[in-house]
């Protein structure tokens, strides 16, 4: 893979890439409507994949949080075209890297010394890049160690690159209204802990140490004395990205083993530490040669405030799903009910959560679930299509929700999503983790 000399880390510089990006996309559509103009009958397929192409071209480029918005998109399979799906997917674990010398370049500016003075040995060129860094492999005192480098000007740049992908983040995210603001200061806020990698240790050591009695799944150890804000230094685990597991495999036993594990680990981290990994795609996790999942990256760890935690897992409940008073009362404490919605309103979103929730929180009703269940992720794409058509949606009075629902609601959209990569069968019931 060709490696990247050069990295834009100055606002202008940035905006530039952008604006020669948004460019090609347009001419793009004018190459469409002119081919479509002679063909009627000419699909958007050719149109999407052409600026999926040119867009994360763009992006990988420029890495940091413009990346990573690509990566967030990538996640959701039922709101993008697939296109753009398979070309924003790459952004999880394989984007071009940093040429060897710009690495130890940048190394000797984070850390003082170059590589090959703190290690015994270090591999020149990455064996894993992504949207905010990338990996190398090393050897310290007969530990094999994977040292990740954060890229250059990521964390300084955060701010006036969101500002430039608001368009993508406002789709994303469904975002609309005067008060979106506040959902935005909740990215920005995640995405500035992602670039400090002294907060992602803390949070690595933590979390292994919490749920290493979870059954076949296992973490590195973390190095804080070869690790810095911008540098952090783990344990080397062996294993395949679970997309590639997935690719291939045809062990449904196995595939029900991995996904109980990954059901068990975010049902702890929720419902007993009351934080979780709120980046929930296959480039974090690896499967082990002895069939175990390796979970490998803590950078974003979204906590769970009990104001939150306790209505939106009440709400999970059929009960409170068919009682319309504690149905209403839950969704004023979330947030998606106002006091200023008219009575049109009210009734509107109150018909709209409750189909959603009916669908969504399926799950958790039953003693298992069966998580390869096309008819289900059917539904869920569906569904999510009907509304972001839903023009009477659109005229509604702003955003809803609590702030709190980006991350949470993302994080299982996200673990569904590598359950059904999985084909798992997972016993679902909560109340062993409930405090």
């Amino acid at each position: 893979m060709k490696t990247l000399d050069h990295i834009p880390t100055g606002k202008l510089e940035r905006a530039g890439k952008l604006v020669k990006t948004g460019l090609k996309v347009g001419g793009n559509y004018v190459a469409y409507y002119g081919e479509k103009l002679i063909n009627p009958s000419l699909t958007r397929d050719k149109l999407d994949e052409n600026n999926a192409g040119d867009i994360y071209d763009g992006l990988k480029q420029m890495k940091g949080s413009a990346l990573k918005v690509a990566q967030m998109l990538s996640m959701d399979k039922n709101i993008m075209p697939r296109a753009y799906v398979e070309k924003f997917s790459l952004a999880q674990f394989s984007v071009p890297p940093l040429s060897a010398p710009l690495v130890r370049k940048t190394f000797k500016n984070y850390h003082g010394a170059y590589p090959e003075t703190l290690f015994d040995t270090f591999t020149p060129n990455s064996i894993h890049a992504a949207s905010i860094g990338q990996v190398h492999k090393a050897t310290k005192d007969g530990k094999q160690l994977a040292v990740k480098i954060q890229y250059p000007g990521v964390a300084e740049s955060i701010s006036s690159d969101l500002a430039i992908v608001k368009p993508f983040a406002t789709r994303m995210f469904n975002l609309q209204g005067k008060d979106s603001e506040k959902y935005f200061q909740e990215i920005e806020g995640k995405l500035l802990e992602e670039t400090d990698y002294e907060l992602e240790l803390r949070q690595g050591t933590f979390t292994a140490e919490a749920c290493r009695h979870i059954p076949n799944l296992v973490f590195p150890n973390y190095y804080p004395e070869w690790s810095s804000s911008r540098i952090i230094t783990m344990d080397w685990m062996d294993g395949e990205h679970l997309s590639e597991f997935t690719a291939h495999n045809t062990d449904r036993a196995l595939g029900d083993r991995l996904g109980q594990a990954l059901w068990d680990f975010y049902m702890f981290q929720i419902h007993q530490l009351r934080q979780v990994h709120a980046d929930p795609h296959p480039g974090n996790f690896l499967v082990d040669a002895n069939g175990n999942l390796v979970a490998i990256d803590f950078g974003c760890i979204k906590q769970v405030p009990d104001e939150f935690y306790k209505p939106y897992f009440e709400l999970a409940r059929p009960e409170y799903q068919q009682d319309a008073r504690l149905f209403d009362e839950k969704l004023v404490e979330l947030e998606i009910i106002r006091s200023d919605d008219s009575p049109e309103e009210a009734a509107y979103f109150k018909g709209l959560f409750r189909e959603m929730l009916g669908l969504f929180t399926l799950p958790f009703h039953g003693d298992s679930f069966d998580f390869s269940d096309a008819k289900f992720f059917g539904a869920m794409a569906e569904m999510g299509e009907r509304f972001s058509k839903d023009s009477q949606l659109r005229k509604m009075n702003g955003n809803r929700g609590s702030r709190h629902f980006l991350y949470i609601n993302r994080t299982f959209f996200g673990l569904y999503n590598l359950l059904h990569d999985l084909k798992a069968r997972v016993h679902t019931q909560i109340e062993t983790f409930a405090s």
